[in-house]
């Protein structure tokens, strides 16, 4: 039997390290005798109130409260519990002799004599016969004396032969009344981990207000989350660290598929969770890639296991499509009819694993029809972009009205130099200077404005991938199949509020000994100019497209998030409220972004093969993480002022007065923004009301700079990072991460099918390049004999075109279990009447915005989100149903 170690509250540290076998199967914590604490010490949460003990004084101390726990365990895919085999035989007796799931009580009080931790009190929860919708239910009764005191805990071990998903555990009968606790974690078996899992009730406290009987256990979790750093992370671990990413490129497979590491000096980057797995022969600094990649077990829910099955499926089924389908990679589509077709015909797919759980998941991409031998076929949805106005690519107004209101809305700038260099070094990319003259730009504008007053009054906007792309120009020139230009579009603000675009200027680097290349196209009436026009805003959308794709996308939000939830998990107790009120904005987004470098982001994936960058994607998104990123610019506020596309204004709504009064984006992303940081303040300041706390919570402080030095520690050094002082520093920052996490997500995600389904209004890739550029005569005569097929020969082949729409058709769908921002309270949050207060204001202003959205849309003032053929701007409309709908902020990063 074991004996218990003092626990010395003086020094946290040594208790910590003296208490090394509690909670081990077989120990008997009934023996405990714990020390009280010193009155004078005790520390509550603000709030916090001990139970009166007047009516329990006149009691027998022998006394004993009745007290039943319900346990919530959720239904494995496979089966009730497990899957078939052995271990189901197994866990049927472990039923039988009702030891299956053993819980102890852990009080929030030291033992009032000894101060060590009061003995747990035990009891084993039995299966209920009668089951109900997806969850099994236990029940488990317990004797629990009157001077036990709160229940602030409650340790788990598994009997079973295999691990179960623990959902919740709710005490009834106690004099506080009803206790929950929200687990929402997978148990692993006590025959393959011996260690208990502990999981506190839904009652939140800062560090130094956490009651004394579970201070050992908040540090001792904390520690567990971490790991040794040493090691390949297994599939049952839970642990959180760091890692660069190592494991994009494949060497050992072959050498075209080497690809650098991004984390360091020479390429920085954030930082990844770290699998451990063993490094390559071919390249020492390379993790090989075989398995499953791993992240910790509590990531994969039972809803991610649906979604990686059907991911890693898709990506098979494609595979097979193309061999079937497809004989030539590189061929292009014929004629603009051949596109459509794929929205109207149907294609003969191979047959499909699981074809229920296709058709639940993918009902409109994936359609069944009757036909004489049964198999299915694969037809796309239209988008709606070509539901609406199938010739909607072809119009100038509708490329610059999707820089505002389509997938990617934060690259437009407003033009706030003149004239426009370059800062490239000239010795190795050419002259600086941009060919977009004023002479030229005030041609465009047609006498209207000069070009020094239209940049003083602030109708001159760039869309500018000169300096980020030109260095790569001549790399990814020499893939096959591919071309590339620095490029920069310029738009003039219109008095409708509409952006009209007036040049675009493509320039090529010194390269095989030629000078550099450049040229400015603009809108023109005869075809000749009408067409090469056309073919460089096809290669500007290939940029843009990738650079939406790679920076506004995988990197702000995913890649970066990452970071954020891998320190929350290190630092932050769970009964830590800042955790609590994370949580829910990074459920699935490790699991998501594990699958993206399995398949996506990764040597020889879609992005490197259907989109512009090509096997230098991964470089350019590290290059614009280096030169671009800053965290104080993820706020939408400062984003919007940095790209000069607002200014501050006290008196204007949000305090920010827009440059372009209709940016259906900015517009409704601000209320949104606002409707945050409103929840956030109300959470903060309930838990913080002392601005002290802020600065002395040593949790919490060490998040902060976890964040900045680790996960982000080639940017370590930045002066723009905020401080963490007081509760409105705390309050930007948490504004920020879940704005990214959900509002901004939102806005680069589910719009792309919408927009980019159809490949000719946003092309991933350009393949060929300007027949201006250094052409032959051949070349010449072809473009003027028909300039169609040069179009479609610069845009994506067969093979890319639908590998990219069903990839962003997966990207752009709600799956039926999404969560959305502010639609369901969390448990933690409406167990304190003020939270839910705060929460049952912020779900108001979020149906609020719903209705200011909808409203604007039908306004046919408002020209870039309404009008004939028009798709209405709804990505920050808050809710949406499963489906590819085009609107819906989710809690998280989930797709």
């Amino acid at each position: 039997m074991l004996k218990p170690q003092v626990y010395q509250q003086s020094n946290p540290t040594r208790a910590l390290l003296r208490f090394t076998k509690q909670f081990i199967p077989g120990n008997d914590h009934s023996s405990f005798h714990l020390k009280p604490r010193p009155k004078a010490q005790k520390h509550f949460k603000t709030g916090f109130k001990p139970r009166s003990s007047k009516a329990i004084a006149s009691l027998s101390q022998d006394t004993k409260i009745k007290v039943k726990a319900i346990v919530k365990v959720k239904r494995n895919v496979g089966g009730l519990l497990t899957s078939l085999g052995i271990d189901q035989g197994l866990n049927d007796i472990q039923d039988l002799l009702g030891k299956t799931i053993l819980l102890e009580l852990i009080s929030v009080e030291l033992h009032p004599k000894s101060e060590l931790e009061k003995p747990t009190i035990k009891g084993y929860a039995r299966r209920r016969l009668s089951q109900a919708n997806e969850y099994v239910k236990y029940e488990a009764g317990f004797e629990v004396p009157l001077d036990f005191g709160e229940v602030g805990a409650i340790s788990v071990e598994n009997g079973y032969h295999t691990e179960v998903f623990l959902q919740e555990i709710v005490l009834n009968g106690l004099p506080q009344g009803n206790i929950n606790v929200t687990c929402g974690s997978w148990i692993h078996s006590k025959y393959k981990n011996n260690r208990k899992r502990v999981f506190f009730t839904n009652k939140s406290y800062i560090p130094s207000q956490t009651p004394s009987g579970l201070r050992r256990l908040r540090k001792e979790e904390i520690i567990i989350l971490r790991g040794n750093g040493l090691g390949k992370q297994q599939a049952g671990d839970r642990i959180y660290d760091y890692d660069v990413y190592n494991d994009i490129g494949d060497p050992d497979k072959s050498s075209e598929l080497a690809r650098p590491v991004l984390g360091g000096k020479k390429l920085p980057y954030p930082r990844r969770c770290r699998t451990g797995r063993p490094r390559s022969e071919i390249d020492p600094t390379s993790e090989i890639r075989k398995g499953d990649f791993y992240i910790p077990r509590d990531e994969a829910s039972s809803e991610v296991k649906q979604i990686t099955f059907y991911a890693k499926t898709f990506a098979s089924l494609i595979q097979t499509f193309y061999a079937n389908a497809i004989t030539c990679a590189d061929h292009g589509f014929e004629y603009f009819t051949s596109i459509e077709s794929l929205y109207d015909e149907e294609l003969e797919l191979p047959p499909l694993p699981n074809e229920g759980l296709w058709k639940t998941m993918l009902p409109q991409l994936f359609k069944a029809i009757n036909i004489p031998n049964g198999e299915d076929m694969l037809r796309f949805e239209m988008p709606k972009t070509m539901k609406r106005d199938k010739f909607c690519w072809l119009r100038d107004g509708e490329f610059g009205r999707q820089i505002l209101a389509g997938p990617n809305p934060f690259s437009i700038k407003l033009v706030m130099e003149w004239p426009i260099n370059s800062k490239l070094d000239p010795q190795i990319y050419g002259p600086p200077e941009s060919m977009l003259t004023t002479e030229l730009i005030e041609a465009q504008i047609g006498g209207l404005i000069k070009v020094h007053e239209a940049i003083k009054q602030r109708k001159l906007f760039i869309l500018d991938y000169h300096d980020l792309l030109l260095p790569f120009v001549s790399k990814v020139r020499e893939i096959e199949g591919t071309t590339l230009y620095g490029s920069r579009t310029l738009f003039f603000l219109t008095p409708e509020g509409t952006l009209r675009p007036l040049a675009i200027e493509l320039t090529r680097p010194p390269i095989d000994g030629k000078p550099q290349w450049k040229q400015v196209f603009t809108p023109c009436d005869h075809s000749t100019g009408l067409w090469l026009w056309i073919l460089a805003k096809a290669h500007v959308l290939a940029h843009d497209s990738g650079y939406h794709q790679l920076v506004s996308h995988w990197l702000r939000t995913h890649c970066v998030t990452e970071t954020y939830i891998i320190a929350t998990h290190r630092q932050l107790s769970v009964m830590h409220p800042i955790f609590r009120l994370l949580h829910p904005h990074f459920r699935n987004t490790m699991a998501v972004n594990a699958l993206a470098r399995e398949s996506l982001i990764n040597a020889g994936s879609i992005i490197e093969s259907s989109f512009s960058p090509g096997k230098y994607s991964m470089e350019i998104c590290s290059f614009a993480y280096d030169q671009l990123w800053r965290f104080d610019n993820e706020a939408l506020p400062n984003d919007l002022i940095s790209r000069g596309m607002a200014i501050e204004d006290p008196t204007a709504p949000h305090g920010l007065k827009l440059t372009i009064e209709d940016y259906p984006f900015a517009n409704d992303g601000l209320i949104l923004w606002d409707a945050i940081k409103q929840w956030v303040s109300d959470y903060v300041h309930h838990y913080y009301p002392d601005p002290s706390f802020v600065s002395s919570d040593e949790e919490l402080q060490a998040w902060w700079t976890e964040i900045r030095t680790v996960g982000h520690a080639d940017k370590k050094d930045e002066p723009w990072w905020p401080e963490l002082r007081n509760p409105h520093n705390l309050i930007d920052i948490l504004t920020t991460i879940i704005w990214v996490a959900s509002g901004h997500h939102a806005a680069v995600n589910f719009g792309q099918y919408t927009y980019a389904g159809y490949i000719l209004n946003r092309p991933t890739i350009a393949r060929i390049k300007m027949p201006t550029e250094d052409p032959t005569d051949e070349d010449w005569n072809r473009f003027l004999e028909k300039p169609e097929s040069v179009l479609l020969e610069t845009c994506p082949s067969k093979l890319q075109a639908t590998t990219v729409i069903a990839s962003l058709y997966v990207l752009s769908y709600h799956s039926p279990y999404e969560e959305y921002i502010g639609e369901h309270i969390e448990a933690s949050w409406a167990d304190d009447p003020i939270i839910k207060t705060a929460f049952e204001k912020f779900n108001g202003k979020l149906k609020e915005l719903e209705q200011i959205i909808n409203q604007r849309n039908a306004n046919p003032e408002l020209k870039n989100r309404n009008g004939a053929g028009i798709v209405p701007y709804e990505l920050m409309i808050p809710f949406s149903k499963p489906g590819v709908t085009g609107k819906g902020v989710p809690y998280s990063i989930s797709n």
